[in-house]
C-alpha cells in the first residue's frame, strides 16, 4: 500500500506519495490526480532501482488531504503534508535522500541522450533541453534556501558548483529531524525532498515526453 496525500487546489488537485519523493502527479479533480500518479508508477521505478531500494507501490490510499494555493492550481504542489514535519529517524532520512539523488541520476541519463531541440507544444511553448536544464538547476538553488542552504544560482555548465549545491541538500535531507517547527518561510526536510525531486522528474519525463516525434 502506498500512503498518499491530496493537495487541494480549485482548478487543480496533486496526489503525492509521502514515502516517495518525486512521485508526485497532478489532475483536475482527485479521482484524475490517482489515476495519475498510478500511470506514472512504472516510471517511478526507474528511479528506485536507481536509488537500490524496492518498488511494490500496490494499491494507493488517501491518508491526508491539505489545502492548496495559487501555485498548485498553476501547476506545482506547495503544501507539505501534516506528517512532513513530524521526526525523522536516520534511516527515513538516508532514504529519502538517496530517492532525491537517484531523481538527478535520471535526469542527468535523460538529457544526455535528449536532442537540443524539443517538440514544442500545440501553442508553441516548452523550453528546450538547455534551458530546461538551467531552469532545474536554478529552482533548486531556491528551494535550497529553503532548508538553509544559500548557494548562488550555479551555471548548467559549472559541474562542481552544481555538486557543491546538491551535496550540500543531501546533507541536510539525510540528516534525521526531531520534529522542531522549521523557521519561518522554510520547508520540512521531508518536504523539501519530495518538491526537489518532483521538480527534477517532472522535467525529465517531459523531456522524454517532447524528445519524440
Amino acid at each position: 500500500m502506498t500512503a498518499v496525500y491530496l493537495e487541494l487546489g480549485t482548478k487543480r488537485i496533486f496526489a503525492c506519495a509521502l514515502e516517495w519523493p518525486g512521485w508526485c502527479r497532478s489532475g483536475r479533480d482527485a479521482q484524475r490526480a490517482l489515476a495519475a500518479l498510478t500511470a506514472y508508477a512504472e516510471r517511478y521505478a526507474v528511479v528506485a532501482e536507481r536509488a537500490k531500494i524496492t518498488f511494490e507501490p500496490g494499491d494507493v490510499r488517501v491518508v491526508e488531504r491539505v489545502r492548496g494555493g495559487s501555485t498548485t492550481d498553476f501547476g506545482a504542489p506547495e503544501r507539505p503534508a501534516g506528517t512532513d514535519f513530524a521526526a525523522r529517524d536516520g534511516a527515513t532520512a538516508q532514504r529519502q535522500a538517496a530517492l532525491v539523488r537517484a531523481a538527478w541520476d535520471v535526469f542527468a541519463e535523460v538529457a544526455a541522450v535528449t536532442p537540443e531541440q524539443l517538440r514544442k507544444g500545440p501553442r508553441g511553448g516548452g523550453r528546450d533541453r538547455d534551458k530546461m536544464i538551467e531552469h532545474v538547476i536554478a529552482a533548486e538553488a531556491s528551494y535550497a534556501r529553503r532548508i538553509g542552504v544559500k548557494h548562488p544560482a550555479p551555471a548548467a555548465g559549472d559541474t562542481a558548483a552544481v555538486a557543491a549545491l546538491r551535496a550540500e541538500v543531501l546533507d541536510v535531507l539525510a540528516a534525521p529531524t526531531d520534529g522542531t517547527p522549521v523557521p519561518r518561510g522554510g520547508w520540512p526536510a521531508a518536504y523539501a525532498a519530495r518538491r526537489i525531486a518532483w521538480h527534477v522528474l517532472d522535467h525529465a519525463w517531459e523531456m522524454q515526453d517532447r524528445a519524440t516525434p
